[in-house]
């Protein structure tokens, strides 16, 4: 996509100016959207954005700039006027040499970019048809399509020329239960990193019973009552909490601040010995898995706690230099409006030993949190505020009756020790990641967890 010839000599330009680092991340994205509401296509969008970031490092003080335009005296321009403030007498003498390494020789899928446009509408009516189907309470349905197709390049100093081609495919769904004046939603969303051949694979009638069961469900459910409780937190987004709560402490976008609770915990228990948990960029298909990362780092599968213990944080290239933590492949920007910072790819929490029904059946009276909703987290300490989605009582080690209103309230640090069962049953979803560099396709992940005590908020 860029002269290697015009790259070399914006780098070049870049050190002569006295950088002590610099890079090109240049993509083309071409995005494809589908959605449907009230049963009538409403929207069709369709379009390609390119573009190219510029990234000079004096020291660890980074400087960040884009353009539009592949043209050398633009970039060059561009390069001129981050370093100008820093510029010194260059340290490094002679140019760069690059050494090309192709990262990814996947093809772009078949079908992908609407080569037939009728095949994305017929399944999202299909959603819309079956959902109706489910309960005469469903008042509305909504869904939708998204295809990403990312090709990246990436030049730097230390004579790094990569590629990649990344391709995304979500599919999502939200269904409205409407009794009265009562309302209540659920939505789902899988995805994955491939073309549209993931989509071909979806059944459209699972997920229709699926969030006309949580609407329903919610809209009849009694209020949650509220007060200190032992708490079953069911596996895939369930975890959402530890990616919020505690995968963005583990970051060295917040470590190298010292703005997380665990930036000098390496090597130290934090979380009950029944939690492992995990980062891993490496799984295929997965949604927030890559071949490389932003910085051009092969990703990995990175161990971030086992059996309790505090064994890694996620690296970027600058959160090494400032941390002297090592890099993970962890570096991750929405575009190239964003420079680069340590991000999650497929985090999760691993399988443990027990059965579903074990957890559950050691609690006399507790709530079980089916499925989770959204919520909000407090940057450093981890404080988190999530609502139950769908919720049921449980008692005398069963489950009981549904419930509605329920929230679930504490840190990330505190709730990570009072997990103590940890069941076999793991699965990831699907989600989308906002942060200093942007909103990112990231996956979070869990089987079924008891936390023996947690704060719930209800209705009653």
């Amino acid at each position: 996509m860029l002269n290697e010839v015009t790259a070399k000599k914006v780098i070049d330009c870049a050190l002569s100016l006295g950088a002590d680092f610099a890079d090109l991340f240049v993509e083309r994205n071409r995005t494809l959207s589908v959605n449907l509401k009230s049963s009538k296509v409403d929207q069709i969008t369709d379009g390609i954005d390119f573009g190219i970031g510029l990234r000079v490092l004096f020291g660890t003080k980074v400087l960040y700039g884009y353009t539009n335009s592949p043209a050398e005296d633009e970039l060059i321009r561009v390069i001129r006027l981050l370093c100008a403030p820093d510029q010194r007498t260059a340290t490094r003498t002679g140019p760069i040499a690059f050494r090309s390494e192709a990262s990814s020789q996947r093809l772009p899928s078949p079908a992908a970019h609407g080569s037939d446009l009728e095949a994305r509408i017929r399944l999202l009516r299909k959603i819309d048809e079956l959902t109706r189907k489910q309960s005469r309470e469903i008042s509305q349905v909504s869904a939708h399509s998204l295809e990403r197709h990312q090709e990246i390049e990436l030049f730097n100093s230390h004579g790094l020329h990569a590629t990649d081609l990344r391709l995304y495919t979500r599919i999502g769904s939200e269904a409205v239960a409407t009794d009265g004046d009562q309302k209540d939603s659920a939505f789902y969303g899988p995805g994955a990193s491939l073309g549209w051949e993931f989509a071909e694979g979806i059944d459209p009638a699972f997920i229709a019973t699926e969030i006309a069961r949580r609407a329903v469900t919610s809209l009849h459910a009694e209020p949650c009552p509220a007060g200190t409780m032992p708490v079953v937190i069911d596996h895939a987004f369930g975890g959402v909490i530890f990616h919020e709560a505690c995968g963005h402490l583990l970051e060295t976008t917040s470590v190298e601040k010292k703005a997380s609770v665990f930036w000098d915990k390496k090597g130290e228990m934090i979380a009950h010995p029944a939690v492992s948990a995990v980062d891993d960029g490496t799984i295929a298909g997965a949604w927030g898995s890559l071949s490389i990362d932003d910085e051009g780092m092969p990703t990995e599968r990175t161990q971030l706690i086992k059996n309790g213990r505090l064994e890694n944080f996620m690296a970027d290239y600058v959160g090494n230099l400032k941390t002297g933590h090592p890099r993970t492949g962890s570096a991750r920007r929405q575009s190239y409006r964003f420079a680069p910072a340590s991000r999650m790819r497929n985090t999760f929490i691993e399988p443990g030993p027990h059965r579903f029904e074990e957890l559950i059946a050691s609690i006399d009276r507790g709530l079980y949190a089916r499925s989770m909703g959204g919520g909000s987290v407090k940057t450093g300490t981890g404080e988190f505020n999530f609502s139950v989605q769908e919720g049921y009582l449980i008692e005398n080690g069963k489950i009981s009756r549904p419930v509605k209103g329920a929230t679930l309230i504490g840190t990330g640090p505190e709730t990570l020790k009072r997990i103590s069962m940890v069941a076999d049953n793991f699965e990831i979803m699907a989600g989308m990641c906002g942060s200093v560099s942007g909103s990112i396709p990231a996956s979070v992940g869990q089987p079924a967890l008891k936390v023996d005590e947690i704060l719930v908020g209800g209705a009653k």
